[in-house]
C-alpha cells in the first residue's frame, strides 16, 4: 500500500521519500546503544551514509568531533547544513553506489570508518559496492532489514547460506550486534532490522587470489541450488583437481564452506588461460 503523506511526515515537516528507502530512527534508547557498539573517538574519520535526520549524527559529532555524510536526498541535505556548522559535519549530495570510496579515503587522510541505516531497496548493492573499497574501511556498522543480516552470518549447509554469505565471509569478520523493531523508525517499516559490525580482515589473512573469478564462481555455484556442482561448474569438471580439493562434484552450493569456495575459486584461478578461456567465467564486477 503506498505511504500516506499524514504517515510519512516527520516532525520537522520532512516526508519520508519511498523511492530513497528512507525510514527515520527516532528511538533514543536504541540510539545510544547503537553509539556505543560504534564507539567513536576523537580523530576518527566517520562516513556515515544516509544520515536522514540526524539521530546518529548528532550524537556522532559529539563523541568524534565531525562527520563526512552522503546523502542523496537535496531537501536533507540542505537541512543537515543548515543544522550543523561546516567544521562539525561535511555533507556530500551523491548516490553512495556512484562515490568513490578509495578517492574520499585519501580526500579525509586516510582509512574510514563506515556508518549507516541503509536503504533496504539496495542493501545488497552498496554492500558489495563496499567491499570493493575494503582495503580504505577501518569497520563498518550498519543497519539492515534482519533477514539480509540472518543471510551474512549464516553457516554453510544452512537453507539461507548463499552468495552474500560467502562474498562477505571471505573478506570481513562479520558480528550481528543489535535487533531493532519497526517502531524504532518513522514511518514504521514492515520488516525488523539488525545492526551489524563488519571488519575487513588484514591483506595478510584475506586468501582470495583472484576476486572476480572467486565471485564469479560462487554466483554460478549458487544459481541453481538444487543442483550439483557438476552440473552449475559443468565448464570446469575436468579442469579442476576436485580430490585434491576435497570436494565432490555431487555436491550442492550449500554444503561448502567459504574456505572451500576460497579453494575452489583459486584452482579455478590457476587453470591456463588456454584451457580456461571460453568457459564461462566472467570476471566482472563482484
Amino acid at each position: 500500500m503506498p505511504m500516506s503523506k499524514s504517515n510519512a511526515m516527520s516532525a520537522d515537516g520532512h516526508v519520508a521519500r519511498k523511492r530513497f528507502g528512507q525510514n527515520f530512527l527516532h528511538d533514543p534508547g536504541l540510539i545510544s546503544r547503537i553509539i556505543g557498539l560504534i564507539d567513536p573517538r576523537p580523530g576518527d574519520r566517520l562516513v556515515e551514509i544516509g544520515p536522514g535526520q540526524a539521530a546518529l549524527t548528532e550524537p556522532l559529532i559529539q563523541k568524534a568531533g565531525r562527520v563526512h555524510a552522503i546523502e542523496i536526498d537535496r531537501d536533507l541535505c540542505a537541512r543537515l547544513r543548515g543544522r550543523f556548522s561546516d567544521a562539525e559535519l561535511s555533507v556530500e549530495q551523491q548516490d553512495v553506489l556512484r562515490l568513490d570510496f578509495q578517492r574520499l579515503s585519501e580526500q579525509l587522510g586516510g582509512p574510514v570508518r563506515i556508518v549507516g541505516n541503509l536503504p533496504y531497496n539496495i542493501s545488497t548493492p552498496i554492500l558489495f559496492h563496499l567491499l570493493e573499497a575494503a582495503n580504505c574501511i577501518v569497520d563498518q556498522h550498519v543497519m539492515l532489514q534482519k533477514e539480509v543480516v540472518d543471510r551474512m552470518v549464516a553457516p554453510h549447509r544452512s537453507k539461507i547460506y548463499g552468495r552474500l554469505s560467502v562474498i562477505l565471509q571471505a573478506r570481513y569478520r562479520m558480528v550481528r550486534c543489535l535487533a531493532v523493531p519497526p517502531g524504532a523508525f518513522h514511518p514504521a517499516p514492515k520488516v525488523d532490522s539488525a545492526v551489524i559490525r563488519m571488519v575487513p580482515l588484514p591483506i595478510s589473512d584475506i586468501q582470495v587470489q583472484d576476486w572476480p573469478i572467486f565471485s564469479a564462481v560462487v554466483a554460478m555455484a549458487f544459481s541453481q541450488r538444487r543442483k550439483m556442482l557438476r552440473n552449475t561448474l559443468a565448464a570446469y569438471i575436468d579442469l579442476v583437481d576436485w580430490t585434491a580439493l576435497g570436494i565432490a562434484p555431487t555436491q550442492r552450493a550449500e554444503e561448502l564452506s567459504v574456505r572451500q569456495f576460497i579453494d575452489l575459486a583459486n584452482a579455478v584461478a590457476s587453470i591456463p588461460a588456454p584451457l580456461k578461456g571460453g568457459q564461462g567465467i566472467e570476471t566482472g564486477a563482484t
